[in-house]
């Protein structure tokens, strides 16, 4: 399984969900650096050897454009009312990723398709 970082916006509940399902997640939260830049995040995702899991797409997306090798970063629509779907949207989704390394993954909520 995935071998994760869930960034300071992505719900605790989900994480758990995903812990559930047979991924390694750690976050922001349990590491105690809350309130960090998005960039600070990418650089401890990358030395942790973990694929970020954000909501903020637009600037992850920008720092994936920049290049910098990473190991995945996964941005995801809000589904708040639904934590258990988010977490079964993100497993199903990467499970048939063979390597995340480099990639920018977007997993939507079914009625969010334009939503950034």
């Amino acid at each position: 399984m995935a071998r994760l970082y869930a960034d300071e916006d992505f719900p605790s509940g989900a994480v758990d969900i995903l812990r559930d399902l047979g991924h390694d997640v750690d976050s922001v939260h349990d590491a105690g650096r809350m309130g960090g830049e998005d960039a600070a995040v990418l650089a401890e995702a990358i030395s942790a050897g973990r694929a970020v899991l954000t909501h903020n797409h637009r600037h992850f997306r920008k720092v994936h454009r920049t290049h910098q090798p990473h190991a995945g970063i996964i941005s995801c629509t809000r589904d708040d009312n639904d934590l258990g779907g988010l977490a079964r949207r993100i497993h199903d989704t990467i499970v048939v990723i063979p390597d995340l390394a480099n990639q920018f993954v977007r997993v939507v909520r079914p009625n969010a398709q334009g939503e950034l």
